[in-house]
């Protein structure tokens, strides 16, 4: 029996995002934690692993690409227009957003998996936030406001580093840009394996390359059998913004809508990190402790829907997804989520911007 192409995407999906809520849960990844581990505590353990899994994923895709493989050309990633505009001033708003609510995207789903009552509500608040950014009522600021700030990058083929040295070199972006994350790959890996502690810890090597392979796979499905001669399907991966938007309107309009990959890797995220949870015997039910704890995780949420589709992705989205394309807007997302949650951090600890004061927020 043939599958129709969208269930075929939507099944991978699913069984891609067990795969990093199995990983994330069992090692604990989640991209906010490793930012104030890194600026509080001066712990850089999940960092590495979050960086361990850019790797991972940057060196598959950029071997598919060379070889002509999965399409990776046709990411939106590499779209030969470059939303600087978006990247920074979303991704500051996304930053802004985790450090509220205390998570990432993808950390929310992970939690809602394990008994994490809040993350309910942040779930749907995330979800609608990003909907009405991407297709909705916010969009209309969006789009007025951040999409005049493009810069136009059609001479060298395409946003990606790979066009650009390409460009330079007269060389294709693919060969181009798999010479660029094997000299990335190279430096990082060293910078990751240093430390004894990240050395030592199994779990967190082990979570970082599946995240990173999973990130890969998700190219690999949408580019090789998502290509179908009547449906092609959009060449994506990863990412934890609208597709949970998505997947409430899936769930609200069942018999209207169709299912997609983005819809798959939420509802398995939330899977494979309740299988994690319940066979380590940790489910439990968890709820807002305040008013005030309620209040801060509904505007962190938002903030991070709106932000996160004006970057076009997440600390997943585009810190590793978009970051394995080699695309200049991945690292200008990722700085600016990074500034964005440091600043957050620093005013829930010491109520200031500036880093001054004594009372806690």
């Amino acid at each position: 029996m043939e599958i129709e192409p969208h269930i075929l995407m939507a099944l991978c999906g699913f069984g891609l995002g067990t795969i990093a809520g199995l990983a994330a849960r069992g090692a604990d990844f989640c991209t906010y934690r490793a930012i104030e581990d890194w600026w509080v505590t001066g712990s850089s353990t999940r960092l590495r692993t979050w960086a361990l899994s850019i790797v991972v994923a940057m060196v598959v895709v950029q071997a598919m690409y060379a070889a002509d493989l999965a399409r990776i050309g046709d990411s939106f990633y590499l779209a030969p227009s470059l939303g600087w505009g978006g990247a920074i001033a979303g991704g500051l708003l996304f930053g802004w957003g985790m450090a509220m609510v205390g998570t990432c995207g993808f950390g929310i789903l992970v939690r809602l998996g394990s008994g994490d009552m809040r993350a309910v509500l942040m779930f749907l608040t995330l979800g609608l936030s990003a909907y009405m950014a991407a297709r909705g009522l916010t969009a209309l600021g969006r789009v007025y406001a951040l999409e005049p700030l493009r810069l136009d990058m059609e001479a060298s083929g395409g946003q990606g580093l790979g066009h650009l040295l390409g460009s330079a070199t007269g060389t294709a972006p693919g060969s181009a840009g798999i010479a660029i994350a094997l000299v990335l790959a190279a430096v990082v890996l060293f910078w990751c394996f240093r430390d004894a502690a990240f050395r030592g810890s199994g779990y967190s090597i082990l979570s970082g390359v599946a995240v990173g392979l999973a990130v890969a796979g998700g190219f690999a499905a949408t580019g090789i059998l998502g290509n179908d001669d009547f449906h092609p399907q959009h060449v994506e991966s990863l990412t934890y913004v609208l597709p949970p938007g998505e997947t409430i309107q899936y769930l609200l309009t069942f018999t209207g809508a169709e299912i997609n990959f983005g819809i798959g890797v939420t509802l398995g995220t939330i899977f494979g990190a309740w299988v994690t949870t319940a066979t380590r015997m940790g489910f439990r039910w968890e709820v807002y402790d305040d008013a005030q704890e309620m209040r801060r995780h509904l505007l962190g949420a938002f903030l991070m829907g709106f932000g996160g589709v004006a970057a076009m992705g997440c600390t997943v989205g585009q810190g590793v997804s978009g970051m394995s394309t080699l695309a200049v807007s991945a690292p200008l997302a990722l700085a600016s989520i990074f500034a964005g949650a440091v600043l957050g951090i620093r005013y829930l600890m010491t109520g200031s911007l500036l880093g001054r004061g004594d009372q806690e927020v």
